[in-house]
């Protein structure tokens, strides 16, 4: 077995930040800062990740590389990553990670195509396909010029991740999108996990009146009030619900959850929560009966799924997009709605609160599903293959660690 002798930049956002993929970027770094054969993992983050520095877990090093809508993320994480002197670098993103600006996100996105041209071997993890988001749903486009406008720009930044010397994704569907359509032979596939290997969990409704749970970034596709008055039908049938909206404003919809808090605040049906920290997730989704997804399109395998599915709870969710992939390649289950119909998802959510071994069957085979493939082996997959990346780098460039890089490695 190797020793530990790797030194590995992640570039994701990471808590206390609070950009997109944050939580999976925590998860995924502490896994492999416990694998065996890495020395370090340097942790290339958002500025608004600074109180992290300083305050890491053994085996990392949080540094902050980059800014959310700056044009000049790019260069800022090759800086980084130079002075850093990791052996390879992987990142976690998707096409919204550096900037809800167009220049802004596309110029961060280019940063694998510029250490590719130093001869830095790099990895990414692509959480979401362009090609396959609804712009108009998901607040990227207004009007169908700009909407191919973006499209022709995603195409090029595809291509330009695709430099990259391996790409991953988390569906099917995208592999074969990617190897269609942009000829890559530099793609694969693995499995999304799940964050952490819990024990397994009650499958029981909790006690009191049950509570209707939407977890995420909300405002633009993620929309609560059709959740909020699918529950008032089902009071107005005689079953007393609450609404519990935990989470905050996707970045291209900002003051939604304010406003949403402005109208239904008062109610006592109806409770925001804000932003959850790590150590308070899994307390709110116990307290759960039913994972809502109130959703109009995806952009991506849903993180909040996979995290429901880890903590026992049966899913409620519109059968479009992503979903549909997810659930047939992954093994989830869930009752499904029509999008933007607030009578059809009462119905849904009846169906399983009108039927508690229903409920406690899907949430235990979604269960077994999420623990089917914990971050630790993800994270070893990821290693592998940062590991092939390396020595095809050396034996290409003829790159050697030199002993000023070794005492580096050894005291930082």
């Amino acid at each position: 077995m190797p020793g530990r002798d790797l030194r590995i930049g992640v570039v994701t956002a990471y808590p206390p930040s609070r950009g997109s993929l944050n939580e999976y970027g925590l998860h995924l770094v502490r896994r492999l800062a416990d694998n065996p054969a890495v020395s370090k993992v340097v942790v290339l983050a958002d500025e608004d990740a600074a109180p992290a520095v300083g305050n890491a877990p053994e085996g990392v090093v949080v540094r902050t590389a980059w800014k959310f809508n700056d044009a000049t993320n790019a260069a800022r994480i090759v800086r980084e990553v130079r002075r850093s002197k990791v052996d390879a670098v992987l990142f976690n993103v998707q096409f919204a990670s550096f900037g809800d600006r167009r220049a802004p996100a596309a110029l961060g996105l280019l940063a694998p195509a510029a250490l590719s041209r130093l001869g830095v071997p790099s990895t990414v993890l692509l959480h979401n396909l362009i090609d396959r988001i609804d712009l108009g749903k998901a607040g990227y486009a207004s009007n169908r010029l700009l909407d191919a406008a973006t499209r022709r720009a995603g195409s090029a930044l595809t291509r330009a991740l695709l430099r990259a010397d391996l790409v991953s994704v988390t569906i099917p569907a995208y592999v074969e999108h990617l190897r269609a359509n942009y000829g890559a032979g530099n793609v694969v596939l693995t499995p999304h996990g799940t964050f952490d290997e819990l024990p397994e969990p009650s499958f029981e409704l909790p006690p009191g009146p049950p509570v209707l749970l939407a977890f995420g970034k909300f405002g633009t596709y993620k929309r609560v009030e059709i959740l909020i008055e699918a529950a008032e039908i089902i009071r107005r049938g005689g079953r007393e619900v609450e609404v519990v909206v935990a989470g905050t404003d996707c970045p291209s919809a900002p003051g939604y959850i304010d406003r949403m808090r402005a109208v239904h605040g008062d109610s006592p049906h109806v409770r925001f929560t804000g932003y959850v920290p790590e150590e308070e997730v899994a307390d709110v989704f116990a307290k759960a009966a039913v994972a809502v997804f109130p959703y109009s399109s995806t952009t991506g395998s849903s993180g909040v799924l996979h995290q429901a599915a880890s903590f026992g709870k049966a899913a409620v969710l519109p059968a479009i997009g992503d979903f549909v992939d997810v659930v047939r390649d992954e093994g989830y289950v869930g009752e499904v709605f029509a999008p933007d119909d607030p009578a059809d998802l009462a119905s849904a959510l009846e169906r399983l609160l009108d039927d508690p071994a229903a409920l406690a069957r899907q949430g235990r085979r979604n269960w077994l599903a999420a623990s089917g493939v914990p971050m630790r082996e993800v994270a070893d997959w990821h290693l592998l293959h940062l590991r092939r990346a390396l020595q095809s780098s050396r034996a290409t460039h003829g790159l050697r660690r030199s002993p000023t890089r070794r005492a580096s490695h050894e005291h930082s």
